[in-house]
């Protein structure tokens, strides 16, 4: 997650922590990460990734050893990941190492989340998407009118909890693009979020949770109240990817996270 990487940099810079930043500059043919891909490594800690193995290994290693010997020049190494780490990707990448200072902060511009999404319940299917979302790079708007079903444990900075009334409200709220999910304890708190929701038309994705049959009496009450027929053709129920059989709140996390995974390459 590049924006959460930034953010600990951002920290640490703030409070004089040193620290190498090891970034991907460039690649050729199959690598682990591509360009851009930064890490973070002090002799306590390394936030990030860069592909795991003996490349991440060897990293860790040569940033380590800068900072006790207190280097601040930048040094640049290409790398063959094969010949040279035996690893089997056979590409080739070139990486950077410089100590984290406000010049790097100044040139890092972090990545765009891979999708922003309002989710609508802190139910048990609720619960289980957010914290498969917590160790991935988006944008998160969990929202329910009972706050007591939100765990006890805090979500990460990116996920941002909202408990309102009526929540059908911050349908409004949402940026242009914004994907949905809808999977509140009530029926009729489902098809006021997801009739906001059509009304607004802009969204990039919208799953609603529930059959074929209660797909078929929503659609039914949403073409009485003039929805653009358009519109109602976006809607996904039931929701995610299709052939992951199970109904427990976490298979069908995974099959939701996938499909929003999945569906955010062509937003």
């Amino acid at each position: 997650m590049d924006r959460a990487v930034h953010q600990v940099a951002r920290a640490w810079q703030d409070a004089g922590r040193r620290a190498i930043v090891v970034e991907v500059v460039g690649f050729q043919g199959s690598v682990p990460r591509e360009t851009g891909t930064r890490m973070l490594v002090r002799d306590d800690a390394v936030v990030g990734t860069i592909g795991g193995g003996h490349l991440e290994l060897q990293a860790i290693d040569q940033a380590r050893a800068m900072l006790g010997a207190g280097a601040s020049d930048a040094v640049e190494r290409d790398i063959a990941l094969g010949p040279t780490l035996g690893q089997c990707c056979g590409g080739a990448l070139r990486l950077r190492w410089q100590a984290l200072s406000a010049d790097v902060m100044a040139r890092w511009t972090p990545c765009a989340p891979r999708f922003q999404l309002q989710l609508y319940g802190a139910g048990h299917v609720g619960r289980a998407i957010a914290h498969l979302l917590e160790g991935i790079d988006c944008r998160v708007w969990w929202i329910d009118e009972r706050d007591a079903e939100f765990p006890a444990v805090a979500s990460p900075p990116h996920i941002e909890r909202l408990c309102v009334e009526p929540v059908e409200a911050e349908v409004a709220q949402a940026p242009a693009g914004t994907c949905y999910l809808v999977l509140t304890h009530s029926h009729d708190l489902d098809l006021r979020i997801t009739e906001a929701i059509l009304r607004r038309g802009d969204f990039a994705y919208l799953g609603l949770i529930g059959s074929k049959t209660k797909r078929a009496r929503f659609v039914h009450r949403f073409e009485q109240r003039g929805i653009d027929p358009a519109a109602l053709a976006r809607l996904t129920c039931p929701i995610g990817l299709p052939g992951i059989a199970g109904k427990e709140p976490e298979v069908i996390a995974v099959a939701v996270v996938a499909q929003l995974l999945q569906r955010s390459r062509v937003f």
